[in-house]
């Protein structure tokens, strides 16, 4: 009797405390730059390597007391991702812009320097994964072939 509880022990225990550290949120996002300066991704919009961006939570009854906060580096790609094992509750939380990679490329785009994710699990959501949107800066000069480009745009709304 002795054996099967320590068996049933053995079995259950660590099932038990498995359970009770969740995994952490992994949290994605990319860095572009828009270099049309028209404020969202075009075709010639390319991805900055490099870039700091920054995970911070704050109180939602009180913006000033920052609960969390942590930094990334965007890849080769212009993506990040991080792991977060925190649980923000009701807090609110934003991925921000910190430094862009590109001097050319520097000037955070309005409204596009954040991105406001969702980091609880009390929320009906199963996947651990947060994808965040994209963080953008505006290139200093645009491109020359961006008329051609937002004339596509153009053609396609005339039809």
């Amino acid at each position: 009797m002795a054996k099967l509880l320590v068996l049933v022990a053995l079995c259950i225990l660590p099932a038990i405390a498995s359970a009770a550290i969740p995994e952490p949120f992994t949290v994605t996002g990319k860095v572009y730059c828009d270099t049309c300066r028209v404020g969202y991704e075009t075709p010639a919009t390319t991805y900055l390597p490099g870039c700091i961006v920054k995970l911070v939570c704050k109180k939602r009854d009180n913006p000033d007391q920052i609960t969390f906060t942590k930094e990334a580096t965007t890849d080769s790609t212009g993506k990040y991702e991080m792991q977060v094992a925190y649980d923000a509750g009701d807090d609110i939380c934003e991925m921000e812009h910190v430094k862009s990679s590109d001097p050319t490329c520097a000037t955070p785009n309005a409204g596009r320097d954040h991105a406001r994710i969702c980091l609880t699990r009390n929320n009906g959501m199963v996947s651990n994964v947060r994808h965040a949107n994209n963080i953008g800066y505006f290139r200093d000069v645009p491109l020359a072939r961006c008329p051609q480009i937002l004339q596509r745009y153009q053609d396609a709304e005339s039809d």
